[in-house]
Order: C-alpha cells, then sequence, then structure tokens
C-alpha cells in the first residue's frame, strides 16, 4: 500500500518550471466579516515556506481553503500547474495536500497502524483487514521518518510527540506532496521539537515541501526557507529567511514598532499571598514547597513533563494530592473543589484554554461572567443590563476583539479567547493567580497586551502571580523570582537577578 514519493534530485527540472502550489486572488468572507483580502501565495517543490501573523490575520482561513474545508468566494488554486476547478477535503488529500492543525485528529482507541490507514485498511482476497500488511506498510512509513514506534500500540498510550509522528506519517501514506503544520510547538516541548524538525529537513530534501505556521518567530528562523506576513486578511510580503530580521518581521505583523515586548515592572511586594508546604502526589510530585506574595510574579519552568501543571492544578484542587499543606493569607485551608478555590479568591488559567477554560459554544459575555453570576442574579434572575455592563468593562478593558459580547467565544482568535479567560478570573476578584502558558498559540502583538496585563495586575491591584511557561523569554522578562523542576521536584529557587537560560536549563536537565 505504501510507495515512497520522488525524490527531490528527481522533482528539480518541475521545480525550476514553476512552483509546486499556487493561489491567487483569494478572497473570502463571513457574515459582512471580509477575511481574506485577495490573498496570493505559492510554495516551491521541497521548500518550507513559514506563514506568520497576527491571531485573525487570516491565516486558518487561507489554509481550510487550501485543505477543502472553506470554499473562497474569488480566486484559484493551481496545483503542480493545473487549476483545481472543485477543492473539496478528500480531493485535496488525493493530491497530496495534508494538514495538521492544533488540536490533533487521531482515534484514541485504535492503534498506531489503524489511525494511519483509516478508512482504508488493506484487505485480503476473502476481504478481511489484513493485519499484518497493515502493521508493515505502518513500519514502513515510521522508518521513513526514522522514528521507532509500534504500530500495534494505541494513540491513546503515546505522548504528544508520537502522536504528532502518527499525523505525519498518515500524511506520508497519502503519498502527500505538501504538509501543513498549524502551530506545532503548541503541544510540543524543545526536545520534541528538535526531533520534529529533523523530520522536516530529511524530508523537504526528499523534495515534500512544508507550510510551517508559528507565533514563535525563532522557529521561523531555524526551519524555514522563505516566509509570508499577513495582517488583517492580506499578504504584507513574501521574502527569502535570510533577508528578513526579528524587528522587520514584527514591523510588517503589527503594523508598527514593538519595542518594550516586556513591560517595566514597579515591584510592591505584600505579604505571602500562598504558601505551599511539602507537597506530594505519588509518582507526579516530590516534597513541593513554595511561597508567593502579593504584587509578585513567581515563574515556573522545566522541561515538558517537569511537573509545573501539576503543581498548578493542586493548588487550585483540580487534582488532589497524598499529603501537604496550603497556607491563604497565613490561614491553613482545606480546598475540596476548584469551585471553592475561586471563592476563596484563587483563579487558574489552564494550559488547555479551550478544553479547560471556556465554553467554546456560548458567547464572550457567558465566559465572562460565569464565575460570578450568583452576584449577578436576582430573586432567580440574571440581571440582563448589570451583566451586559460588566462584560462591556471588560470587553473593553482588555481589548478584546471583535468587542462583541454575543458573538461565540469559539469564533475569536487564540489570544482573545485567552484575555477572555483572564476576564473571567479578574470579574470573579482573584487575589492569587495560577497561569499555565498564558500566552500558548497567542500572537506577538497579543502577548505584549497579557504581559502588560499581568503586570498591572500585580503592580497595581497587588494580585500574587504564579506563572508556568516554556518560553524561557516570557519567564525571565516577567518574573521576581524563578523556580526551576525536573521530574516532579525543585530543583532549584533564582532570584531575577542570578536567573539565565544557560542557569534554567542546567538546573531543568
Amino acid at each position: 500500500m505504501y510507495q515512497p514519493p520522488h525524490t527531490a534530485a528527481n522533482d528539480a527540472v518541475v521545480a525550476d518550471a514553476a512552483p509546486l502550489l499556487r493561489m491567487s486572488g483569494i478572497h473570502k468572507r463571513f457574515a459582512g466579516v471580509h477575511a481574506l483580502k485577495g490573498v496570493s501565495f505559492s510554495i516551491g517543490y521541497g521548500e518550507v515556506h513559514a506563514l506568520v501573523g497576527e491571531n485573525g490575520a487570516g491565516k486558518s482561513t487561507l489554509m481550510k481553503i487550501l485543505s477543502g474545508a472553506y470554499t473562497a468566494d474569488e480566486g484559484d488554486i493551481f496545483f503542480a500547474g493545473e487549476r483545481i476547478a472543485r477543492p473539496s477535503p478528500q480531493h485535496m488529500i488525493d493530491l497530496g495536500i495534508s494538514v495538521i492543525y492544533q488540536e490533533l485528529s487521531l482515534a484514541a482507541h485504535l492503534s498506531v497502524a489503524e489511525n494511519i490507514f483509516l478508512g482504508r485498511l488493506p484487505t485480503t482476497t476473502l476481504g478481511m483487514v489484513d493485519w499484518k500488511r497493515a502493521q508493515e506498510d505502518a513500519a514502513a512509513v515510521l522508518e521513513r521518518l526514522g522514528f521507532v514506534l509500534d504500530p500495534a500500540a494505541r494513540i491513546d498510550s503515546l505522548s504528544v510527540a508520537q502522536r504528532q509522528m502518527v499525523e505525519i506519517a498518515r500524511a506520508l501514506s497519502h503519498r502527500a506532496k505538501i504538509l501543513v503544520l498549524d502551530e506545532p510547538s503548541a503541544v510540543l516541548g524543545d526536545t520534541e521539537l528538535e526531533k520534529l524538525f529533523e523530520v522536516i529537513e530529511r524530508l523537504s530534501k526528499e523534495g515534500m515541501s512544508f507550510i510551517y505556521i508559528s507565533h514563535r518567530l525563532n522557529e521561523v528562523f531555524e526551519i524555514a526557507d522563505q516566509v509570508t506576513v499577513m495582517r488583517d486578511g492580506a499578504v504584507i510580503g513574501t521574502d527569502a529567511i535570510g533577508h528578513v530580521d526579528t524587528n522587520r518581521l514584527i514591523r510588517m505583523m503589527v503594523g508598527r514598532e514593538l519595542a518594550d515586548l516586556y513591560p517595566k515592572r514597579v515591584h510592591k511586594l505584600g505579604p505571602v499571598a500562598l504558601q505551599v508546604n511539602a507537597m506530594n502526589r505519588k509518582g507526579i510530585l516530590h516534597d513541593i514547597s513554595l511561597s508567593v506574595r502579593q504584587g509578585e510574579i513567581l515563574g515556573i519552568c522545566g522541561l515538558a513533563g517537569a511537573g509545573r501543571t501539576e503543581v498548578l492544578r493542586a493548588i487550585m484542587a483540580a487534582d488532589p494530592v497524598d499529603s501537604g499543606s496550603i497556607a491563604y493569607f497565613g490561614k491553613p485551608l482545606s480546598l475540596g473543589s476548584p469551585r471553592q478555590a475561586i471563592r476563596l479568591g484563587v483563579g487558574l488559567l489552564p494550559e488547555d484554554r479551550k478544553h479547560q477554560g471556556l465554553f467554546l459554544h456560548h458567547t464572550v459575555g457567558f465566559n465572562i461572567t460565569i464565575a460570578r453570576l450568583k452576584e449577578l442574579t436576582r430573586s432567580w434572575l440574571i440581571g440582563l443590563k448589570e451583566e451586559a455592563g460588566v462584560v462591556r468593562e471588560y470587553v473593553q478593558k482588555l481589548n478584546v476583539r471583535p468587542p462583541l459580547p454575543d458573538t461565540k467565544i469559539r469564533n475569536l482568535s487564540g489570544g482573545n479567547q485567552q484575555k477572555c479567560v483572564l476576564a473571567k478570573y479578574l470579574n470573579a476578584h482573584c487575589k492569587i493567580l495560577l497561569v499555565d502558558e498564558p500566552t500558548r498559540g497567542v500572537d506577538v502583538g497579543a502577548k505584549r497586551e497579557i504581559y502588560q496585563l499581568l503586570a498591572t495586575l500585580a503592580d497595581e491591584e497587588g494580585v500574587a502571580i504564579v506563572m508556568v511557561s516554556s518560553e524561557l523569554p516570557e519567564i525571565l522578562g516577567l518574573s521576581d523570582r524563578v523556580m526551576v523542576m525536573r521530574q516532579g521536584c525543585i530543583t532549584a529557587e533564582l532570584p531575577r537577578e542570578q536567573a539565565s537560560e544557560e542557569t534554567i536549563m542546567r538546573y531543568a536537565t
């Protein structure tokens, strides 16, 4: 079933003649919103082409048109020189165009081989599934990736990095010629990302092309040959990666200079707001002790799997612990549930905002006020005018775009969704804020806004903030103290002036 594609050498003549893919004059409108305005984009054979821009710039809409999920209102798509008259998801896959989204689309209860060949498992002459051949073909695809994985293993037993490789293997089994990777670093750690980059480099040399979407510009400079910048539904420019620098890309993305990404902090530390003593959870957390004062930002970092998220969830009572104690402004607490924690003024911005932080099928207003509805209720009825006033206040304060409280929150960009999660806990008057990956999947402009908001909460409102982040510049740019974790243990606690990327990585590894 599996057949390797042509190599780059075989495609060299074609690559010189014309691009593999050309999208020309693409327009798309949604209910009066002009999402794409005459976008043109092309990619050559064996090319790694980065697509960058702020949330809401139109990147995802363009890729959904490329995948056949959306139909363009105007414009043309040419693939290998031929115009595609009626793009559809299956037709684009058959042509060799595959998209791997942030939220992986694997069947968790099925095996690796079943996922790779889902809907097209090989059969015997009697019409039965040929399981031996399926596993052999799956092994051949994985071998080409340079990845050792049991084809019979269930997906739910794999790490996120392994699942990502299964997605890529599935695309290879379709003989993909173009692979779109949408924010892969949103789910991968640094070590896992290095492995992915090795795979991209190897496959691009064989002639496969990649469209790489990421908000982390350092990744773009590491992996891409070309970069295209989008803003407000239009292409601002395309250039070879060697002809641009970070500052120029940011200017193109946001339409202005973005100096001082991290705000200047005015440190006004108060008494200890949160004290955690000797917290343990078998096999996960080992003797965790930490404290954070009013107006302080405590940064927690470490490699993927170090236990960072688990610490926040334990403090929030989202996960049980075997032993340990928590004190809130000097008073011992025995939190039984996240609801109780919220009532006491503790809020958690989860790492997975879509599944754990938001009600995606409800409105912006509902998501902002849900944690405090009781205070807006009179005689069992919600005070709609009062609720509308609260929502309007936070939409304006946090610059949520578009500023439409009745918009379904699933239709907002990642950065604006994150602002709404923050608004929910601001509205709940949290005195302690646990923040897990605050800018994951968020563009550079929204990052600056979130950084400024966190600094304002700490410095002006005295909120105690515990922040987990995989981005060391973010940890160093915002934190007053840095706590490093490895394998469920705290390996170092550093004052900001003693912390550096090199020091942190030494303790993290």
